[in-house]
């Protein structure tokens, strides 16, 4: 232990880490930068940010205060000790709504402070899209904006009162007429009055350098407004009174469509005296699908207010009358409202790809120009991205002359880096000379502080410096930020990535096969540390279980991150800090989709799991449930299933088996089917008794008999069975043997290989238990296994139907990125589709049985990710099945929630939402779950049956006989 640590431990309540994954975690934020602290300290209360001030003090040590991480110029890292905020103080103290102020801890996540004032008609008004894990003392730091700037300013605009602790121990409360004010502030300010009321550019969105404008007498001498923007480098925050803002009772949404971001940028201005909410905008090159949104190339998001929906209309329509559009629609509804946000919310991390998948980075994606110059600004922009050889899409508060833009900048090698310093240069040239400010919204950091002088010249510049040294005369507090910066081309994060490829097992298309570039698509915007899941969304549920940034998406990337870099993370693939971050991963793939750069982390994990126990013994559980196809088949062999049923039913011999298989002892074993899903097939084959539906001679499907269906719920086989045939499909079962050129699903033509008599049958599989477990070389190997036996159904037009999502989801994703050197693989991948999808593919004429009942459950976290739910959800609607599945994952997730020291946050993540919403559905709701897992959890943990869609449209039919399929 150092003697710093030691120190802070002596004085510090809260939590002190010198650990490896404490500073890995924190050497980034969502910039390109990247520092390494010495450790990070998560402070109780202000007495603790005093201690560690003075041991920091005494020990020339910087300190750098950090909310959620996601400031995008590099402020929110350091080489000293970080202080992290969100762990402890994270409090909203008190809410007056009279008065229409709050008291907020600058560790409290913004969506926290809104939903506490939303009950009583208030809000607060900035918002940036970061609002679900930003916190109040980040904002204040980088006096931050959002969507709604234009009607209710920036945080500066929104901050009462500060509780500061200075550099040097002092605590000042922060105000108007000089409250709060450091020896020599005032001084320093009185005697600088002239350049004060000339030197500072008048635009809405001027946010770089220190806003010492505030301190003019006839803006109210006003400290707390001129602290923020200040980004750490003045004093640490430790308490805010903010003031709140009347929300509109109903808002409407315009949706503006322009040929393009220019012909956008140019009318944005004109929208102004209308008085909206927002001025939004985008350019269809950051939009996945523009299915939702009016035809054109870019467009305006103009909310408007009112006390009714029909007055928030009329304001929308209006706005809509006078824009000259290409296209236009209005939104009232607060769901499509929301939809429609999220677009545009997520940007910040879409924009960070290419529409080829070329990477784009920060660094020049926030300077603001007076609204009425951003047209032309814009142009002279495209043109010198042109001249540099950039490319990027500019996007944002078009209303208020504030760009937001990722750029394709070469980072990673020397002529490169050289580029995006001259661009840089020249852009901050073209920025003045548009009246603008560098900053627009995410302060100046490391990525714009070096360029400040061709702002606001060099003596303006020194003015900032000696009003640093007024409040931190020992340059303790974020030294590097604003004032005697660090280059804008040092420290870049890329720079400790390693240059030639990693070995690995996955092919990584998306990312040219590069494990590293991979790791790097993780930006920092930490959509996964939302406490909350909106809507279907899944990501990150072990973070919303546990609150620890290791446990996030993002704190695993950076881990992996750190562990290529070989600084931090010394060991490798052999890391155990990094194991243990992954450990707790429940490989949902919700990030997959959820994660605005496709962050893929259950891929990940399977590949640093293969790596790191490479040539070493694997934990029990590997072996118990990754390879659990090879022990039910060998149960099914043996004809032993009500043995082991009834073995595993004898408490002694069922402790001894999880403590031996490594499984969670609070968990019970699964009883297994006593007759298989294909001994049913078979027996039903050979006595003849198909219930083919009216049209057998409807399109061929062949049915995956996954090991889930096969030897734990052959039930929902059987279902989807009497379902698909009901339909008029006709079912066949992927071939048991390797054959030449059999009938599909035949099974009994002569095999090439003799030997694989001898062998005995075998059984498709798609490998997901290996692949969860890290056995890469052994799903290699069955998948390879499986791509033989399919070969036959490859030649032809039948779907391969399959019921289990996590299985669905691994032949088309893991099966082809795993063999990526095999054709086979993707042409298996482009023939799965589920059983929703078989159906409305198949049989599209076909009219399911009316349950007319309302559902609940959980749309599966694969189905979601890879899979989509569209089908389901048309199907579910014409079966007249009520109602909408919440988001979220289950908490069991395969091996997951079976393994030992899993339960706890297993059971957590059921508790978000599955169970909840099975507690409160009315009696007479199905409770639909389509993955085994979903199914085994409820049951579990709720006693509750959940039921295949197939099943209950299977009942159906059998309890409505004149049901004919027309």
């Amino acid at each position: 232990m150092t003697d710093l640590e030691a120190q802070l431990r002596a004085v510090v309540r809260g939590e002190v880490g010198f650990d490896v994954t404490s500073r890995a975690l924190t050497t980034m934020d969502a910039s390109n930068y990247r520092r390494v602290p010495v450790g990070v300290v998560a402070p109780r209360d202000a007495d603790d940010v005093t201690a560690v001030l003075a041991v920091c003090r005494e020990q020339g040590v910087p300190v750098v205060a950090r909310g959620g991480g996601t400031s995008i110029a590099g402020q929110a890292t350091g080489t000293g000790v970080v202080l992290d905020f969100t762990r402890h103080m994270n409090r909203l103290v008190a809410l007056d709504p009279q008065a229409r102020t709050a008291v907020v801890q600058p560790g409290l996540v913004l969506d926290r402070l809104q939903e506490a004032a939303a009950p009583h008609g208030l809000r607060f008004g900035p918002d940036p899209s970061t609002h679900s894990r930003c916190t109040l003392g980040g904002m204040i730091g980088n006096n931050s904006c959002g969507s709604h700037s234009v009607a209710w300013g920036t945080t500066a605009d929104s901050v009462r009162e500060l509780d500061v602790v200075t550099a040097r121990g002092a605590r000042l409360r922060l105000g108007r007429d000089w409250a709060g004010a450091p020896d020599g502030l005032r001084a320093l300010a009185e005697g600088e009055l002239a350049r004060l009321r000339t030197g500072f550019p008048e635009l809405p969105r001027r946010i770089s350098g220190y806003a010492l404008d505030a301190l003019l007498p006839e803006n109210g001498a006003d400290v707390a407004r001129s602290f923020c923007g200040s980004e750490g480098t003045l004093g640490v925050l430790t308490e805010a009174v903010v003031r709140l803002v009347e929300s509109p009772r109903a808002r409407a949404l315009a949706v503006l469509a322009y040929a393009d971001e220019s012909a956008a940028a140019e009318a944005a201005a004109g929208l102004l005296p209308f008085g909206p909410l927002t001025v939004e905008g985008m350019a269809a090159d950051l939009v996945p699908s523009t299915a939702e949104l009016p035809r054109g190339g870019a467009w305006l998001f103009v909310e408007t207010g009112g006390e009714s929906a029909g007055e928030a209309r009329a304001r929308a329509e209006a706005i809509v009358r006078a824009a000259d559009v290409v296209d236009a629609l209005v939104v009232t509804d607060p769901a499509g409202q929301r939809a429609l946000w999220r677009i545009r919310e997520d940007a910040s991390g879409t924009a960070t790809r290419m529409p080829d998948g070329t990477e784009a980075w920060p660094g020049w994606e926030d300077c603001a120009v007076p609204p009425a110059r951003l047209g032309a600004y814009l142009r002279d922009f495209r043109a010198l991205m042109t001249a540099h050889g950039l490319r990027g899409t500019p996007y944002g508060h078009f209303g208020d002359g504030c760009i937001h833009v990722r750029i394709d900048f070469d980072l990673l090698t020397a002529p490169g880096v050289v580029r995006f310093r001259r661009f840089s240069e020249e852009l901050a040239e073209l920025v003045v000379a548009h009246g603008g400010s560098l900053s627009g919204e995410h302060g100046d950091g490391q990525a714009r502080a070096e360029l400040l002088p061709r702002m606001y010249g060099s003596e303006m510049v020194g003015l900032f410096e000696r009003v640093k040294g007024a409040w931190d005369p020992d340059d303790l507090l974020n030294p590097g930020m604003l004032v005697r910066p660090a280059p804008l081309d040092s420290g870049l994060r890329f720079s400790v990535l390693p240059r030639e490829p990693v070995d690995v097992a996955f092919g990584y298309p998306s990312d040219g096969g590069d494990f590293s570039a991979a790791v790097r698509r993780c930006v920092g915007v930490a959509k996964c540390r939302t406490t909350s899941v909106s809507g279907s969304g899944v990501m990150c549920p072990s973070f919303r279980a546990t609150g620890a940034e290791e446990h996030s998406t993002r704190g695993r990337a950076r881990l992996l991150h750190e562990m290529l870099a070989g600084e931090v993370v010394t060991d490798g693939w052999r890391s155990e800090e990094v194991r243990d971050a992954l450990d707790l991963c429940l490989s949902c793939k919700g990030c997959r989709s959820d994660c605005p750069v496709g962050v893929d982390m259950a891929t990940y994990k399977a590949e640093f799991l293969h790596q790191h126990y490479a040539g070493r013994r694997r934990p029990a559980a590997h072996h118990a449930l990754g390879r659990l196809p090879v022990w039910l088949r060998a149960v099914s062999r043996t004809h032993t299933a009500r043995l082991v049923n009834a073995l595993s039913a004898l408490p002694p011999l069922a402790r001894a088996a999880k403590r031996l298989g490594g499984l969670a002892p609070e968990r019970e074993i699964p009883r297994l089917a006593t007759r298989t899903f294909s001994r049913w097939w078979e027996g039903r084959r050979a006595s003849g008794s198909s219930a083919e539906g009216p049209t057998a001679q409807g399109d061929l499907v062949v049915l995956w008999p996954d090991t889930f269906t096969e030897h734990l719920s052959p039930g929902v086989g059987r279902a989807a069975v009497r379902v698909l045939e009901a339909a008029g499909l006709r079912v066949a079962l992927p071939p048991t043997l390797r054959l030449e050129k059999p009938p599909v699903g035949d099974g009994r033509t002569v095999a090439l290989d003799p030997l694989s008599l001898l062998r005995g049958r075998g059984r498709v599989c798609c490998g997901l238990t290996y692949v969860s477990t890290g056995q890469l070389d052994r799903a290699r190997a069955v998948m390879r296994r499986t791509l033989d036996l399919m070969e036959p159904v490859l030649e032809t037009d039948a779907p391969v139907v399959v019921l289990e999502p996590s299985c669905a989801a691994a032949l088309r994703t893991d099966v082809p990125e795993l063999l990526h050197d095999d054709p086979r693989a993707a042409r298996l991948s482009a023939k799965v589709l589920t059983f929703a999808e078989t159906l409305e593919r198949h049989a599209p004429g076909w009219t399911p049985p009316r349950v007319d009942r309302p559902v609940t459950g959980q749309t599966h976290c694969h189905q979601h990710a890879v899979l989509g739910d569209a089908a389901d959800r048309r199907l579910r609607d014409a079966a007249l099945l009520t109602g909408e599945l919440s988001g979220g994952c289950c908490g069991l997730a395969g091996n997951f929630g079976f393994e030992r020291g899993h339960y706890e946050v297993s059971a957590a993540c059921a508790e978000e939402q599955l169970l909840p919403s099975v507690r409160d559905a009315p009696d007479g709701t199905v409770v639909l779950a389509d993955g085994y897992s979903c199914r085994t959890q409820l049951e579990q943990l709720a006693g509750v049956r959940g039921r295949h869609l197939a099943e209950v449209l299977a009942e159906a039919l059998d309890g409505d006989p004149g049901h004919d399929g027309t």
